[in-house]
């Protein structure tokens, strides 16, 4: 008999579990739920606009998508449509793959302050995410902080300060691609609680922040060591060592250089968002690293700026029906197993960390696991598709999705690989018959 897995989220980690299935010599049906019609998580709203060689990964996802053990339901939102507890009764197993897509707070005086925008949202207001589409940040002013020191802060720093001709060939929302060209900013800083050894840039990322047309990178050589200590796995020590390299070769760069900068700020912790209503500055205390953690040495600095973009984190969101663990913001899990029944991976599991194929071990091991633990016998497919039309639910097909993409494409003005569709009732427009134009910007 057949064994019935429903996955909810269609992010990486839902698309390696799903293709871990069909690669085993079992009798399955997969059933892949995502809350919006559109597939790919954080590929298509996560990823930096720019890096479209990135975004190529969907295409592996696409072939999963299309095998015939796995049908795709998109614009299915659990609980909102239907129940954790309702899939639960008609699935031999259902895995939770929702990843973490709201932002960690800002824990400080002035966090609620306009102009302060979590790194979640503000990416996900460039890439076109729906959640996010009216987030519209206001731009006007010539300097920005964002806080952390991660490939999300360095992404978020290189889209404001690209300009609209190395964003040509992205996928960048014209809305966001206007507001990004009218903005004033000259000045972008990344702030770091520890040193420039303890930043997680990837230094592909790192390196291309001194390739930019109009924007030099400017580093503080006096807060660069000579050299990388500490007890580091082999290629975390590279990872580092290549880092610091690299900012070594930005310290030497002269900050009249070009018209833009964006300044790497370590041993810097911020305590305070500055204003009134709106936004003003940044205070900020120096720090030192002792035992690997950042203590703060009782002086402090001020920074003025107009925008505040903490890049601290992200965190899942509770599903009713299942655990969750508030402190560290996911589903508590024994090696991804929730309950009987019931499995997690990616970062709903094990929190938001590693890269897009670090998902893909949760969907080996979830695999196995349903395998070894499930027996076949709940119906399935066939009584959730009847539970969608018990509750009036439109769901979209993987087929539909790709006429979805094929218009996004075809709006697109070259050299740009897609116009996005950000708003999903323009989204369900399209497919129905009724006006198929998308929104301007």
């Amino acid at each position: 008999m057949t064994i019935k897995v429903a996955i909810i989220g269609a992010g990486p980690a839902g698309f390696y579990t799903a293709d871990a299935l069909t690669e085993r010599d079992a009798d399955v049906a997969i059933d892949l739920i995502e809350y919006l019609p559109t597939p790919y998580g954080l590929i298509r709203a996560g990823v930096a606009p720019d890096h479209q060689t990135t975004k190529k990964v969907q295409k592996t996802y696409a072939k999963t998508a299309q095998k015939p053990q796995l049908r795709y339901y998109g614009n299915v939102k659990i609980g909102r449509d239907v129940r954790l507890d309702e899939l639960r009764e008609i699935y031999d197993a259902v895995v939770l793959a929702i990843g973490a897509p709201r932002d960690n707070p800002a824990r400080m005086p002035g966090a609620d302050k306009q102009g302060v925008y979590g790194s979640a949202a503000f990416v996900g207001w460039y890439n076109g995410h729906p959640d996010f589409r009216d987030l519209n940040p206001d731009l006007n002013t010539q300097a920005v902080a964002v806080i952390g020191v991660g490939n999300v802060a360095i992404d978020v720093a290189r889209v404001l300060v690209k300009t609209p001709e190395e964003m040509a060939t992205s996928d960048l929302q014209d809305y966001a691609a206007e507001a990004v060209g009218k903005s004033p900013i000259t000045d972008v800083y990344l702030f770091g609680r520890r040193g420039p050894v303890d930043a997680k840039f990837t230094n592909v990322e790192l390196r291309e922040m001194g390739k930019l047309e109009q924007c030099v990178p400017i580093v503080d050589a006096a807060q660069l060591p000579d050299a990388v200590t500490g007890d580091y796995e082999d290629r975390d020590l590279r990872v580092r060592a290549k880092n610091l390299e690299t900012l070594k070769e930005f310290a030497g760069r002269d900050p009249k250089e070009k018209p833009k900068r964006v300044h790497f700020a370590f041993h810097a912790s911020p305590v305070e968002i500055l204003g009134g209503d709106r936004v003003e500055g940044l205070r900020l205390e120096r720090t030192r690293v002792e035992d690997g953690r950042a203590v703060g040495t009782g002086e402090y600095f001020e920074i003025p700026c107009g925008l505040v973009v903490p890049a601290i984190g992200y965190r899942s969101e509770p599903i009713e029906g299942a655990p969750f663990d508030e402190k560290r913001g996911i589903v508590p899990n024994e090696a991804g197993r929730v309950a009987d029944g019931l499995y997690a991976v990616g970062w709903i599991k094990r929190g938001p960390t590693g890269t897009i194929a670090t998902n893909k071990p949760d969907g080996k091991l979830a695999a196995e696991q349903i395998l070894a633990d499930c027996k076949p016998g709940k119906p399935g497919r066939a009584a959730f598709e009847a539970l969608l039309r018990e509750k009036g639910v439109r769901p979209v097909s993987f087929s539909e999705w790709l006429r979805i993409e094929a218009a996004e494409e075809a709006g697109a003005t070259p050299p740009a690989p897609r116009k996005k569709f950000t708003r999903v009732e323009n989204m369900l427009d399209a497919l129905d018959g009724d006006k198929a134009t998308q929104e301007a910007g």
